[in-house]
């Protein structure tokens, strides 16, 4: 991630349209996927500053959240939940013994050049029955300069995430678009970033009104069309499990 893009996280998550909006799609996803008796502990990978964690902690069944960060500049230390963030890198190296009912991956595998590995890991921390979710950018054709601005390596269709799946070792339960209505916007943007050349700009929170109005505009969508099968969208969302659990 940019290191600009860092500094500006907290902000664009706790207020921006896009980042509001993506986390009642994965809680509602959540919901749908729980397990008999709830969950128990989670670990967020990719976790920031662990901002995701509050709400997290609200899922029935909860008895701790945890996360794992590799950039460190992204993690306050003194932040409400420094204490169950790990910074170190996601690899064989990261295994505090626990295991997790829970594992998510938050728009973290397209910045990763091993991603399968990332992913076998991730799903060698779940606990037997445990569930995996993750959500990627979609479709390479909506690459823009955001992309390059997150280092992003990849924009995923869900073809190449069956792929990345089998290789890893992950069992699909769901995989669905959304966003469906800014692959529009992407499209047009790509457009735009083809006949006026430019450096990637940080990503600002629009004005309140037209906030609020993409916010309810992208619910809008998630409420209509958040179980039919549209073949498009700007963002991937991806739940399963382990394959084989080790014993």
């Amino acid at each position: 991630m940019d290191s600009a893009y860092g500094a500006r996280y907290r902000e664009l998550f706790q207020r921006h349209w896009w980042w509001r909006a993506r986390e009642r799609v994965i809680l509602n996803a959540l919901a749908a996927h729980r397990p008999e008796g709830g969950w128990r502990d989670v670990l967020d990978v990719g976790c920031g500053d662990g901002l995701f964690f509050d709400e997290l902690a609200k899922l029935p069944g909860v008895r701790l959240v945890e996360g794992v960060e590799p950039s460190e500049a992204l993690v306050s230390p003194d932040g409400p939940h420094r204490a169950r963030i790990h910074v170190a890198p996601f690899d064989a190296s990261f295994d505090n013994g626990r295991r997790y009912s829970l594992v998510l991956m938050l728009d973290v595998l397209e910045h990763l050049t091993d991603p399968a590995a990332a992913l076998r890991h991730a799903l060698s921390l779940l606990e037997p029955g445990g569930v995996f979710l993750a959500t990627v950018p979609a479709f390479m054709g909506l690459w823009t300069r955001h992309d390059d601005l997150n280092h992003h390596y990849i924009r995923y269709d869900k073809t190449s995430f069956g792929a990345l799946a089998i290789e890893a070792g992950l069992r699909v339960d769901e995989s669905r678009y959304f966003f469906r209505w800014t692959a529009a916007a992407k499209i047009g943007t790509r457009v735009k970033e083809a006949l006026i050349p430019g450096d990637p700009a940080l990503p600002p929170v629009p004005p309140a009104l037209v906030n609020r109005m993409l916010y309810a505009l992208s619910r809008l969508e998630e409420r209509v069309l958040g179980r039919v099968p549209v073949p498009f969208g700007s963002s991937l969302l991806v739940v399963g499990g382990a394959l084989h659990v080790d014993p």
